[in-house]
């Protein structure tokens, strides 16, 4: 049986090479978010963007729901993928963030199809299922703190619809999740959310061993 490929620098550079369209906006927004304090660390990587982008494109979304906007390089990728009359609901703890990527969506032209929300994620969810009720998203992206990846992954499960699909981000979370050792609320997080996600009837999925692991999870 084949066996995992080794990622080697020159191997990454070469998929890299090969598999990523890029441009200059998203470039930009990259190099700005990377001067951020602990910007490279917590911004997601431009292939994971690129890959946001053709999900939302394979699923055909057509709502999209995104929790944890950072300085919104993710909701650019996915705004772009979305048609024209598209929506993306974006949620963050703070406006500080997103206020930069907010500038970029406006130079793109898709600032129209994206709604920022401000403030706690669970209370978000709670008022977005009570304004469009149950099953009313067709793709969730998560990446907001790990702590509380189980309260959004069910607040995100009944927004879905059947069908639809959840991204997780940092699943693999720094290669914590397997060290023993490790058992600050963040790891702890994440470990109890795929240990959920394998035993759950409800959804099928698939751990990719990309950027800080990436779970794609499928609403039965």
């Amino acid at each position: 049986m084949a066996d995992q490929t080794a990622a080697t620098h020159d191997l990454l550079a070469y998929v890299r090479e090969v598999s990523l369209r890029d441009d200059d906006l998203l470039r930009e927004l990259r190099e700005t978010t990377a001067g951020l304090p602990g910007g490279s660390a917590l911004q997601v990587m431009a292939e994971e963007g690129q890959l946001l982008a053709l999900l939302v494109g394979l699923t055909g979304a057509r709502t999209v729901l995104e929790i944890g906007t950072y300085t919104g390089y993710s909701t650019l990728c996915m705004a772009r993928a979305l048609p024209a009359d598209g929506l993306l609901v974006s949620c963050d703890i703070d406006d500080r963030w997103p206020a930069i990527g907010a500038d970029f969506w406006k130079r793109d032209g898709v600032d129209a199809r994206i709604d920022l929300r401000i403030g706690d994620a669970a209370a978000t969810l709670e008022a977005l299922l009570a304004e469009r009720g149950p099953e009313s998203v067709d793709l969730v992206f998560i990446d907001a703190d790990k702590a509380n990846y189980l309260r959004y992954y069910e607040a995100s499960l009944a927004l879905l619809r059947a069908g639809g699909l959840i991204v997780v981000d940092n699943t693999l979370f720094f290669g914590r999740v397997a060290d023993p050792a490790a058992v600050d609320p963040e790891t702890a997080g994440v470990r109890a959310l795929n240990q959920v996600l394998h035993e759950d009837p409800r959804v099928e999925l698939s751990l990719l061993v990309m950027a800080d692991g990436i779970t794609l999870v499928r609403k039965r």
